[in-house]
């Protein structure tokens, strides 16, 4: 009479595919939300450029301060305009920190950066 079933190196070499399986996926999966969180701050800091040139064009031709990064809300005093709210600025997705300026960032310029995961720089600066 033969036994039916799986015999024991049968079950190593399955239990071994599927390791290396779900050790390329983990792998792939890590990358892809890498990327994801790098298109995420080039967005982000294409969202802070567009508000600054707002405030440029409504705030008498200069730029809002961020010396400290763009850790504030973007308003205009006068006239009276709210242009990116506090709730509205965007953090960088993995350690929710404002971006920050680089260099020397005042009323004429700016430059703001982040650091993407898979290297390099990402920065944006004043179009006027």
């Amino acid at each position: 009479m033969k036994n039916k079933g799986f015999s024991l190196l049968e079950l190593l070499v399955v239990i071994g595919v599927i390791s290396v399986m779900l050790a390329i996926a983990v792998s792939s999966y890590s990358t892809t939300q890498k990327k994801a969180r790098d298109a995420r701050r080039m967005s982000d800091l294409k969202t802070i450029q567009q508000a600054a040139e707002q405030y440029y064009s409504i705030c008498g031709y200069s730029y809002p301060n961020f010396t400290s990064g763009a850790s504030y809300a973007i308003t205009c005093s006068d006239p009276a305009q709210t242009i990116l709210p506090t709730e509205k600025l965007p953090l960088d997705p993995k350690n929710l920190n404002p971006y920050t300026c680089d260099g020397t960032c005042d009323d004429t310029h700016f430059t703001l950066c982040a650091t993407p995961e898979l290297g390099g720089t990402m920065c944006v600066s004043n179009q006027q």
